[in-house]
């Protein structure tokens, strides 16, 4: 695929996730236990579009004697409101799923990773803050932050949205209900006991 087409596909995707969150509906969730993220970056991703919403307003302010710059730029102001809203739509409709053999681990319409049950050989609520970039490690962080560790058997492959495959060994991701996941995931067999919550 080439690297249009994904990000073509993307914001494809992002749409759709747009009009599904219109209408209250999730993706994917059919058979499994739904863990969603996105509140913890709601207010945020809120701010960001009303910044975008001001700016489109003064920009068409500014240009309204310019009638093709206005148009131009309106047209891109407007764009931008409706991906961001769209980005955060992408996570309030995609959450992570468990079922009785697999984690589907995603964020927005960025990752979209199942990890077998069987592979997760450790699984704990962490807190972390900080994430350092490492070969075998996925982080997934919301509002810079993650709440919950797999560690793998196995490697699975992370494929990003411009296609780049990697293999990861560790996945560190944020759940709203980081308790409920991690006891989930242990009652399902995936992985050690809850650890209670520290900070990383």
């Amino acid at each position: 695929m080439t690297t249009v087409y994904r990000l073509a596909r993307h914001e494809l995707r992002l749409f759709a996730s747009l009009a599904l969150w219109l209408v209250r509906r999730t993706q994917g969730t059919a058979g499994g236990r739904a863990f969603g993220y996105a509140r913890g970056q709601g207010a945020t991703m809120l701010g960001l579009a009303f910044v975008c919403l001001v700016e489109t307003v003064g920009v068409a302010v500014m240009l309204r004697g310019v009638p093709v710059a206005h148009d131009v730029m309106l047209v891109l102001d407007v764009y931008t409101v409706v991906f961001v809203v769209g980005l955060h739509a992408a996570c309030a409709v995609r959450p992570h799923v468990l079922t009785p053999d697999t984690l589907r681990v995603r964020y927005g319409a960025h990752v979209d990773l199942r990890i077998p049950l069987t592979t997760i050989t450790a699984v704990r609520r962490e807190t972390r803050t900080t994430h350092e970039p490492q070969a075998d490690t996925l982080a997934l962080a919301v509002g810079s932050q993650t709440t919950v560790t797999l560690e793998l058997a196995e490697p699975v492959v992370h494929t990003s949205v411009l296609g780049r495959r990697r293999r990861v060994s560790v996945v560190r991701l944020y759940a709203d209900d980081a308790g409920s996941l991690v006891r989930a995931l242990t009652q399902r067999g995936g992985g050690s006991s809850p650890c209670p919550d520290r900070p990383g």
